[in-house]
């Protein structure tokens, strides 16, 4: 390549000018006689001559080439600049910085699943980190072709990679593909040591890497919401009161007022709320319950207690017995 501009006649660095670029090459084959490398915090600098690296320089600051640095390169120690003998050698810049990086599955991932032919089709998201890990075999694979190698190029393999890793280890020790955020943490862990060993083939090592969510197709969402509400609602007269309260949404006015049918149903589910409240209530004295029992809906037996005309617990009919014969629940 040609010579310095004037204004960078004499500095051999890099600015950094973009971000997520871990290895940069200086564009410019000849150093004069009186040029300067700096060197900046996170950088390491790479003399390299007819493709083989002569100096690694670590420790940040500027440095006089001629004094300082052609006497520490292997092959180069003697070489002496003259008025038209540039010295003529590659210097590549490392970032030595860990970067971390957004991923996601380009497309869904067909898990198998039990009835899905097709299986399931899950997403996923998260982060990982990555750095340079062995500077000779990052120039051997990659900086002989490039000028310049970013995360983006890392993070295309990555991705090239994750279907088959995800598969790979959702499908182990039999997990719950419903529920794959409880185990993030694991299948997380043992796909950052298959990329890590993957990666270092190039060398660059894969620090972290974690999954953030799973997504699941809307469908599935639904189902698991309504599996959830049932399970908290606990049995099936509640699950249905709790769905005729939303029914009572429904049926209001689209401007926020109630409607005259959603204010029946209020009415409705008012009262008989109220009464379930009254029957599941103990009496505090066998007097009022007597008097009240055939307001309430139960029977008064002997001076022993009351006996409900439905079991407070699942609502089935007592007939008179002492426990529920459905659920067992003691009735006096």
């Amino acid at each position: 390549m040609g010579l310095f501009s004037k204004q960078l006649l004499n500095v051999v660095e890099w600015n950094e000018n973009k971000e997520g670029i871990l290895f940069w090459k200086w564009p410019n084959a000849e150093i004069k006689k009186g040029s300067k490398l700096i060197i900046r915090m996170g950088q390491d600098a790479i003399f390299m001559y007819n493709g083989r690296v002569e100096g690694i320089f670590e420790d940040e600051g500027e440095y006089d080439v001629e004094s300082q640095i052609i006497p520490f390169l292997s092959t180069l120690k003697s070489f002496t600049f003259g008025f038209n003998t540039p010295l003529r050698a590659e210097v590549m810049f490392i970032n030595t910085k860990e970067q971390l990086v957004k991923w996601g599955t380009k497309n869904a991932i067909n898990l198998p699943a039990a009835g899905l032919p097709g299986g399931m089709p899950v997403r996923a998201f998260g982060t990982f980190a990555c750095k340079i890990a062995e500077h000779d075999v990052l120039i051997e694979k990659m900086a002989g072709i490039q000028t310049e190698y970013g995360v983006e190029n890392v993070k295309e393999r990555i991705i090239a990679s994750l279907d088959q890793l995800l598969m790979s280890w959702i499908g182990k020790e039999g997990r719950d593909i419903f529920n794959l955020q409880a185990d993030a943490r694991t299948i997380a862990a043992g796909i950052r040591s298959d990329l890590d060993m993957e990666m270092r083939k190039i060398g660059i090592a894969v620090t972290d890497f974690n999954i953030e969510s799973f997504s699941y197709p809307e469908e599935i969402k639904k189902m698991q919401e309504k599996a959830a509400a049932q399970a908290m609602v606990g049995d099936v007269g509640r699950y249905q009161q709790m769905a005729a309260a939303d029914s009572m949404s429904g049926v209001a006015g689209g401007n926020g007022k109630s409607s005259v049918a959603g204010d029946m149903v209020s009415l409705q589910m008012g009262m008989a709320l109220g009464q379930q409240m009254v029957n599941q209530m103990k009496p505090e004295n066998q007097a009022g319950v007597a008097q009240t029992g055939a307001a309430q809906g139960t029977q008064t037996v002997g001076g022993n207690g009351t006996i409900p005309k439905f079991c407070p617990n699942c609502g089935t009919a007592t007939n008179g017995s002492n426990f529920c014969s459905n659920c067992g629940q003691k009735l006096i």
